[in-house]
């Protein structure tokens, strides 16, 4: 388990060629507020169709009045009942998400299963099992006379490590914790596990569930700033070698050219850092900033004025904002605005040479960047 608090750098080979091994995304899933699959989550973002509902109370008490919850999600639902009793909602969205990428690609994907590596993001795990696990050991006749089925999931890397044995993956498993910006750092560290020489492929993606544990820890976390609807679901992503994808008769969707990460002290001065983080991203890909074509932001304070600064004047992108229509997806966040880019590839536009964006600037003093190519 890594929890990636830490700064980190993953670029890629910088030719406008494709090289054999350069890493590629060749398929991708989602569950979402749209709905189950890819093809719900892009045809939502595309027609930019708000997916948020009002908050059943009777369920959910907590301060929302409205989310973006993914409609009629169980684990037993969408897994079956064998195995999932148990199973908490972050792992079971985490589940089901690489097991829709998984039932795309077919069984091929992992004949050599101990050279498939899994690489997941979260936030806490699951804030409601580790509450609810807390709770029963403060409040039943003896403290531990608790439910030790339930334990596992009280573990941040209980999703990646279920979603690997429910799948059977056997390379390495990693659980990725960076707040907003847990997506992208979950794309830097897959990037370096494969160049490392780990695995041939990586399954990576994030995940978040909604719940009242976690709705009233982001109510008191924002402090009487912004608490825009809270939201859920699950983004997975398949990267390999494009040589692999082709061989597999998989058309690479985009290029990962590269992520960036930078820190920053004061809240004043997280939009030049972001400035910063852009341009130097840009200049480690050798890539033209005049040819972005779509820039994905996380949403927060000032982000749209730092990205365009990093840009060159008549810069004139399309912007893609995915928090109003999802809501807050916490650690799945940046992961959902990954996987917009991907729709937007999947659909002819983001044809060879333009180039996507996908920024974030996280409350707790880093920002992020990561530069897709057609």
């Amino acid at each position: 388990m890594t929890a990636a608090g830490t700064l980190a750098r993953a670029t890629g080979p910088t030719s406008s060629a494709a090289p054999a091994d350069e890493l590629v995304f060749s398929a991708w899933s989602a569950v979402s507020p749209y709905g189950v699959g890819s093809a719900a989550y892009g045809a939502g973002i595309g027609a930019a169709t708000s997916a948020l509902t009002e908050v059943d109370h009777e369920m959910y008490p907590g301060p929302y009045e409205r989310a973006g919850l993914v409609p009629d999600f169980t684990a037993a639902g969408a897994l079956g009942k064998k195995g999932t009793r148990t199973m908490d909602r972050v792992t079971a969205l985490a589940v089901s998400t690489f097991g829709q990428l998984l039932e795309d690609c077919g069984p091929p994907l992992v004949e050599r299963p101990e050279r498939v590596a899994l690489v997941l993001g979260t936030g806490s795990g699951s804030v409601q099992s580790i509450m609810d696990f807390t709770r029963d050991s403060l409040t039943g006749e003896r403290p531990y006379l608790v439910d030790p089925a339930r334990f596992p999931n009280t573990v941040m890397n209980r999703a990646a490590g279920q979603s690997a044995i429910w799948h059977g993956i056997k390379g390495p498993n990693t659980t990725i914790a960076g707040g907003w910006l847990t997506g992208l750092l979950v794309l830097g560290y897959a990037a370096r596990l494969y160049r490392g020489g780990h695995c041939e492929r990586v399954l990576c993606g994030a995940a978040e569930e909604y719940s009242v544990q976690r709705a009233w820890l982001e109510w008191h976390a924002a402090d009487g700033g912004p608490r825009p609807p809270l939201g859920e679901g699950g983004t997975a992503w398949l990267l390999e070698p494009a040589a692999a994808a082709t061989a597999a008769g998989r058309t690479p969707l985009a290029r990962l050219l590269g992520t960036r990460f930078r820190a920053y002290h004061r809240p004043e001065d997280a939009g030049e850092a972001l400035t910063r983080c852009v341009r130097a991203l840009l200049d480690d890909a050798g890539a033209d900033g005049a040819r972005v074509r779509f820039v994905v932001p996380l949403g927060t304070e000032g982000e749209e004025d730092a990205v365009r600064q990093a840009l060159p004047v008549g810069a004139s992108p399309e912007w893609i904002r995915c928090r109003p229509l999802l809501g807050d997806t916490s650690a799945a966040a940046t992961g959902f605005q990954t996987a917009a880019v991907l729709a937007l590839a999947g659909e002819g536009r983001l044809p060879a040479g333009a180039i996507a964006l996908v920024t974030g600037i996280d409350r707790d003093g880093t920002v992020g960047c990561a530069l897709l190519s057609g």
